[in-house]
């Protein structure tokens, strides 16, 4: 059989001998020089890794080709052994199984080798591994995190990333809140005092109420009639000054195609302007933007508009705001803040500016002017001629052309600045709406926006930002019903979310009440959205948002909206009969009740003699009066209609022998355990603690107030 030398088979590669020995060492094969000979399989597996496209320069004797299934099961055998023919017995790796191993992983990508040492895999068995398959792998080849998790899998290893207990909720939250803490420990100022900051307003409701009609008095300028339809189709923001304070307005759709720009607006405001035509009153989308605004938990001012129409009935809206949003007027001695106004004859404006800024200074807007720069970002796109660009709301400092930032998983420098009328600015400042260009990639909306100090700084808080991302798509999941209790176990949290939908506003109504009373004092339930009509796609980011599971009731679900709750692990479940749909509450509610542990008496005894046994100690002569007692039930010692001992039994026995149960009227003895001082004439009571599942009779609980 012709043999190749290792200079041979380096020339047919067009490498240096030098060279091709490295990458044999690192293969595990042995080969001290270039006149070193390379076994066939050797051959064949370095002309494979290395793709030589004319393998006829290799004067290694080709492979056979098999007729049969046992001669090519021989030659991948024998392929899979080059490294344990060429390297010393004593370096052969063990025979014995790989245990079940995790490994964490410190980076998004790494290379195989590097892979490698971590899972503690010869490097040769991973590629000869591969190869066998018929997969080739390099030792300087890049791997992913996916990559990594299905090599990983073959040998029995999981793969995982870092995480904290503050990330196994909400992943942008949780980035939020590591880089606010990374950033106010590295740059906060403690020089810098809190000053008033200008108020950032949001603008809700149904569509066609008046949202943008109503910002467009305001502003003094034609948006409506530019817009698409009438209806506003992305997110603008805008600022205007009354009496020499500046206020930001937020103008968000009220069309319910665009609920995911409508949250972000809620998350993103101090003060929320809830929008509600006189002639309509309380709509879908009126209840949805509510719900929005109060799982922000901004201030809620009630703008009543169009009350110049003929049809306007101003008492029935303040009723529907009171029964459907739980919103009380103050003029019907509630705490509500509500403006009547005509948007489109400018009646009222002054009034909702005036409520707008006593609102604000009753919140305490405040912020840190000479910080370091930081806001959210409230859109972002990308433009064929400037890139990524993002609009966004300054929180705190003055953000200047110039400065590096990080603003979610991606970063970038501030190249160039827009106010809101599109002229250039060299600075924002706090409360300001303005535009970014510089961004390396489009960010995510609602993204918050931090400025570091040097681009090196950036790029290493995105990888880790990147990586901690990656570990949630792994694993994120959001609450079901069946799992709520396993979850409320390990926490403090005795409430279960819904978003509920239902074929008709009379079923929603009865939904509601029967779901009422369900709630008790130690549990309850929060219906975050109730609404008709098919389950939609922003549906499911609310529920998202919430972490609240979706119940639909004679509706179906839409197609979308099912592969947006797979993507974000929120539970939809539909019924078509009200008492299914109240059991299955009833059975969540119930799982949140620890068992009630209860003492169930066995039997009664007493002692009539004492044994006084060298090194062992008392045993009791015991004379069974009723009931019964087992070697694991628990005593209670009366002297005197006193009690002197309350434990566990060391030993039982009947007759000489271990005894796992004695019953009356026998006799046995006992001892205590870490109870000696027993006499004759004590008075004992056996029994056991047993779980008892405790039940919740909802019939007798009053509702829970909101």
């Amino acid at each position: 059989m012709a043999k190749t030398r290792v200079y041979e088979l380096a020339k047919a590669f067009s490498m240096t001998s030098k060279d091709l020995l490295l990458e044999l060492e690192g293969l595990g094969v042995e080969a001290k020089n270039h006149m070193s000979v390379l076994e066939d399989d050797t051959v064949s597996l370095l002309t494979e890794l290395f793709s030589i496209e004319d393998k006829k320069e290799v004067r290694s004797k080709p492979p056979r080709k098999e007729k049969d299934e046992e001669h090519a099961a021989e030659k991948l055998e024998k392929s899979a052994s080059v490294k344990e023919k060429a390297k010393p017995e004593k370096e052969k790796p063990a025979e014995s199984p790989i245990e079940s191993r995790t490994v964490v992983l410190s980076k998004l990508e790494v290379m195989l080798k590097e892979f490698a040492e971590l899972i503690r895999i010869p490097l040769n068995k991973i590629i000869q591994d591969a190869f066998i398959l018929g997969e080739i792998l390099n030792p300087n080849q890049t791997l992913d995190v996916d990559d990594c998790i299905t090599l990983g899998k073959k040998y029995n290893i999981e793969v995982q990333l870092p995480t904290s207990e503050e990330e196994e909720s909400k992943p942008q939250e949780a980035f939020d809140a590591q880089l606010r803490k990374y950033y106010d420990d590295l740059y906060s100022d403690p020089d810098a005092g809190l000053v008033r900051r200008t108020p950032v307003v949001t603008v809700m409701g149904h569509v066609d109420h008046g949202k943008t009609t109503l910002l467009d008095r305001i502003r003094s300028a034609r948006v409506a009639d530019q817009e698409t339809g009438g209806i506003t189709q992305a997110i603008g923001a805008y600022q205007v000054v009354y009496k020499d304070q500046k206020i930001t307005f937020i103008d968000t759709p009220g069309h319910e195609a665009f609920t995911e720009m409508r949250a972000r607006g809620a998350q993103a405001t101090d003060l929320v302007i809830l929008v509600i035509a006189a002639d309509d009153g309380v709509m879908p989308q009126t209840i949805e933007a509510f719900n929005h605004a109060k799982e922000a938990q901004v201030p809620i001012i009630v703008a009543i508009n169009k009350i110049d129409k003929p049809n306007a009935n101003i008492e029935t809206t303040k009723q529907q705001m009171a029964t459907k949003l739980g919103l009380v007027p103050e003029d019907w001695g509630g705490d509500t803040v509500t403006v009547l106004l005509s948007a489109k004859k400018g009646e009222g404006i002054d009034d909702l500016l005036e409520m707008i800024l006593l609102v604000s200074e009753m919140t305490q807007i405040r912020c840190y002017p000479k910080g370091k720069p930081r806001g959210i970002i409230i859109e972002s796109g990308l433009d064929a001629k400037t890139g990524p660009t993002a609009t966004i709301i300054i929180k705190d400092g003055v953000l200047r052309t110039g400065q590096h930032f990080v603003a979610g998983d991606t970063c970038g420098k501030v190249k160039a600045l827009k106010n809101d009328v599109g002229k250039p600015v060299r600075e924002a400042r706090p409360g300001e709406p303005v535009e970014i260009m510089g961004f390396s990639d489009v960010p995510s909306s609602h993204s918050i926006l931090y400025v570091v100090e040097s681009p090196q700084l950036a790029k290493s808080i995105v990888e880790k930002i990147k990586l901690q991302s990656k570990a949630q798509q792994l694993k994120r999941k959001h609450l079901s019903l069946e799992e709520f209790y396993d979850i409320v176990k390990e926490s403090d949290q005795k409430e279960l979310r819904i978003l509920l939908k239902a074929d008709s506003f009379g079923t929603v109504e009865a939904l509601k009440n029967a779901i009422a009373k369900l709630q008790t004092q130690e549990i309850s339930i929060h219906v975050v959205h109730a609404g008709i009509g098919a389950v939609s796609p922003s549906d499911v980011l609310l529920a998202s948002a919430s972490d609240a599971v979706i119940l639909g009731f004679r509706i179906k679900v839409d197609k979308k909206a099912y592969e947006e709750a797979e993507k974000e692990r929120v539970q939809i479940k539909t019924y078509d009969i009200i008492f299914q749909l109240v059991d299955d509450l009833k059975k969540a509610l119930q799982g949140m009740l620890e068992p009630e542990q209860v003492e169930e008496t066995q039997g009664h005894a007493e002692i009539r003699q004492i044994f006084k046994i060298r090194r062992v100690g008392n045993i009791a002569g015991v004379q069974m009066i009723d009931g019964y007692v087992q070697k694991d039930s628990w005593v209670r010692v009366y002297r005197n209609g006193i009690e002197v001992f309350n434990g566990t039994i060391h030993t039982l026995k009947h007759f000489q022998q271990d005894a796992q149960m004695v019953e009356a009227p026998q006799e046995c003895g006992m001892r205590l355990e870490k109870f000696d001082e027993v006499l004759e004439g004590d008075e004992l009571e056996f029994y056991r603690i047993k779980e008892v599942e405790r039940i919740l009779d909802f019939k007798r609980q009053e509702p829970k107030g909101s």
